[in-house]
């Protein structure tokens, strides 16, 4: 039965949501937001094209390719071995750097911030009826954060505890050009997508339907 809440009365003031966890909302700029709907046309050319990671033998709803290291459960690599084998397409620069503005920005920590050097980006396209179970971005081997941006529809984001998948939790709206940001004692909660909006992007937006989301990681692999 489908819940008469409306997730898009959810509170969007922005800043920090809890010890570690930082939400911006607007962050992106919409020419930003178009400029990246753009390379995302383009990576979709590259050489591991979308595709849906499988765990545990079952297909994710989401639409993935990486940049820098290939994720695939519980392991990153820098051929899709999940794939064929094909080498991953190299991490861009200004992917770095956008991570580095964006945690210098919500936690005001320019040390943090310039230590920061993210090595692998995840790219996720959600259809209308996609979600993203609660789980953990875990196979890192560095407590760095993890920077989050949306582009497109809204979702609904929910964020768990670090323990398990079960209550406590909050839930989240977060629209196009969003910045979440993970880091410190939130850096390992549980955390997913429950609902895509349909029909909440930004006028004009690029993508048409359905959301991107892009998380930046620091993986400490050689």
């Amino acid at each position: 039965m489908e819940s008469l809440f409306d997730d898009s009365a959810l509170a969007r003031t922005g800043g920090q949501v809890r010890p570690g966890a930082w939400h911006l909302p607007g962050w992106l700029s919409p020419a930003a937001q178009d400029w990246i709907v753009a390379r995302f046309f383009q990576w979709g050319h590259g050489p591991v094209p979308p595709h849906q990671t499988h765990i545990n033998g079952y297909p994710m709803s989401v639409q993935s390719l990486s940049l820098g290291w290939h994720w695939s459960p519980n392991r990153y690599s820098k051929t899709a071995d999940d794939l064929g084998g094909t080498p991953v397409a190299p991490m861009e620069q200004w992917l770095v750097r956008l991570g580095q503005q964006a945690v210098a920005e919500a936690t005001g920590d320019a040390q943090r911030a310039a230590s920061y050097l993210p090595d692998a980006a995840i790219v996720n396209f959600y259809d209308h009826q996609a979600t993203m179970g609660m789980h953990q971005d875990a196979e890192e081997r560095i407590n760095a954060p993890v920077v989050s941006l949306s582009i497109g529809d809204s979702a609904t984001f929910r964020l768990g505890n670090t323990e398990n998948r079960n209550r406590p939790w909050q839930d989240l709206y977060l629209a196009s050009g969003d910045l979440f940001i993970f880091d410190g004692p939130a850096r390992f909660a549980y955390h997913g997508v429950t609902k895509i909006h349909p029909g909440t992007a930004p006028a004009g937006c690029q993508l048409g339907a359905g959301r991107i989301n892009i998380t930046l990681r620091q993986t400490g692999l050689g």
